[in-house]
C-alpha cells in the first residue's frame, strides 16, 4: 500500500504558489500542456507513487503529484486525518493553475478526488474528468475500521501486496506506518454528504483480483456523475498499476480524448 520509500525519482520542479510549492510536484513540468491531470495516491503513499505516469503523459498531460503532509520530503508535518481537509487543501493548492484540469486517484485517493472535483465545481473551476481506482463509491459507507497496532497494519499491507521492499525492512516500515495510520483514520471517519451529481465523467479502474473491492462495488460510481461512466477492469490485484502502466496511460487518454485533439 505505501510506495517503496527506498527508490526516489530525482527532486521535481515545484509548482508556482506556497500552497502548491507544499502539495503540489511537478515530475515532467511542459511548456504548453493541454490537461493538468491532479494525481492523488492511496494510504500511505506520497506523490513519488505517480511518477511513471507522469512520464508516459507528458508533455501533452502535465501530472500534479500530491505529496500529502507526513511522508517524503513533508515527514516533518503532521498528516491530515480528514478526507475533506485534504480535498480543501488540494483546490487551495490549484489555483493558480490554468487550463483544463483531469483528477486520477487511487485507492483513498479516489474518494479525495472525489471530493475535490465536487468543490472545484462548487467553484465554478469543473474538471473534464475524474478517473478513480481500487476504491469503493463515496456513498457506499465508511471504510472499515482497522486496528491501530503495527502488526495489524502491516498484516492490511500483506493482504493488499503492498511493496516487499518496505514490508521486509523495519526501518522504512517505522516511518511509513504513521502517516499509514492516519490515512486510515481518515477514510474510516469520512462519511458521503449527499449532493448533485459530478457534471464530469467519471472513469473507474480495478484490478480483477482485488481482495478489498471488486467490479461490482466499482459500478457504484456511476451514481456520482450525469456525464457518462466508464469502467475497466485490468489484470492484478490492489497495485495492479504498477503492472499495467500501459493500460492506464490508454485509458487516461481516452477519458482526456477531447482535450488532446
Amino acid at each position: 500500500m505505501t510506495d517503496s520509500l527506498a527508490a526516489r525519482p530525482p527532486a521535481p520542479a515545484d509548482a508556482d504558489g506556497s500552497a502548491a510549492r507544499r502539495w503540489l510536484r511537478r515530475w515532467h513540468p511542459g511548456p504548453s500542456p493541454r490537461v493538468s491531470l491532479v494525481a492523488l495516491a492511496h494510504a500511505g503513499g506520497s506523490a513519488t507513487a505517480w511518477h511513471p505516469l507522469s512520464q508516459a503523459l507528458a508533455p501533452d498531460v502535465e501530472t500534479l503529484s500530491v505529496q500529502y503532509p507526513g511522508r517524503l520530503d513533508r515527514i516533518g508535518e503532521r498528516s491530515v486525518a480528514d478526507i475533506p481537509a485534504l480535498a480543501d487543501h488540494v483546490v487551495a493548492a490549484l489555483a493558480d493553475v490554468t487550463g483544463p484540469l483531469a483528477l486520477i486517484g487511487h485507492s483513498m485517493g479516489s474518494t479525495v478526488a472525489f471530493e475535490a472535483a465536487r468543490r472545484l465545481e462548487a467553484a465554478g473551476r469543473p474538471p473534464v474528468a475524474l478517473i478513480v481506482s481500487a476504491r469503493t463509491a463515496p456513498s457506499a459507507g465508511p471504510f472499515r475500521h482497522l486496528e491501530r497496532d503495527d502488526e495489524a497494519l502491516i498484516e492490511e499491507l500483506r493482504v493488499l501486496g503492498g511493496s516487499e521492499v518496505l514490508l521486509e525492512n523495519r526501518e522504512l516500515l517505522r516511518l511509513a506506518l504513521p502517516p499509514l495510520r492516519s490515512d486510515f483514520a481518515a477514510l474510516a471517519a469520512y462519511r458521503y454528504e449527499p449532493g448533485p451529481p459530478l457534471a464530469c465523467p467519471v472513469t473507474a479502474l480495478v484490478g480483477d483480483r482485488d481482495p478489498r473491492v471488486g467490479p461490482g462495488e466499482m459500478r457504484d460510481w456511476a451514481d456520482h456523475t450525469d456525464a457518462g461512466f466508464a469502467l475497466h477492469v485490468l489484470p492484478g490485484g490492489h497495485f495492479y498499476l504498477q503492472d499495467q502502466l500501459d493500460a492506464v496511460v490508454r485509458l487516461v487518454r481516452e477519458s482526456l480524448a477531447a482535450h488532446l485533439d
